[in-house]
């Protein structure tokens, strides 16, 4: 191996995979040497080696940005999953309450409808006279809150 002989150029499939040959060393003098080409006449870089380094840095940037924002959408995902969860545990709790509620009201209503007939005309107009009563007074006490 001449040490005089500029690096070979590796193909990014190549790198990635860790197929690159050990003759490829750098020797200090150009950072990431092995992976561009080498101008024998120049002693330097060509521009579109460059080029393509500085666009495959670039890309790097890129990547390691969008690999912090998924990671930060990952946790917010698992936050809203962990939100939802509680939230339907809520629901299904006032579900329940609810349908005891109901439960109450319709052991209410027969109980009601059973005094109703017992008493006949009378309790009727008694009922209706206290409902009507009642609402008035919460119109009042609203309009009067205002």
């Amino acid at each position: 191996i001449n040490k005089n002989q500029p690096p070979v150029l590796i193909p990014m499939h190549q790198r990635r995979s860790g197929n690159s040959s050990s003759s490829n060393s750098n020797n200090g003098h150009f950072k990431d040497m092995s992976r561009r080409s080498y101008d024998p006449e120049r002693g330097a870089l060509t521009a579109s080696d460059m080029n393509a380094g500085i666009m495959e840095d670039q890309n790097n940037e890129r990547i390691s940005e969008l690999s912090e924002q998924v990671a930060r959408l990952k946790g917010l995902t698992i936050d809203i999953g962990n939100e939802v969860r509680e939230q339907n545990s809520l629901l299904d709790q006032m579900q329940d309450g609810f349908s005891s509620t109901g439960d109450m009201l319709k052991g209410s209503l027969k109980r009601i409808g059973s005094m109703l007939d017992a008493g006949g005309p009378k309790a009727m107009m008694l009922m209706v006279g206290c409902i009507v009563f009642v609402i008035i007074v919460l119109y009042w006490l609203m309009k009067s809150s205002r």
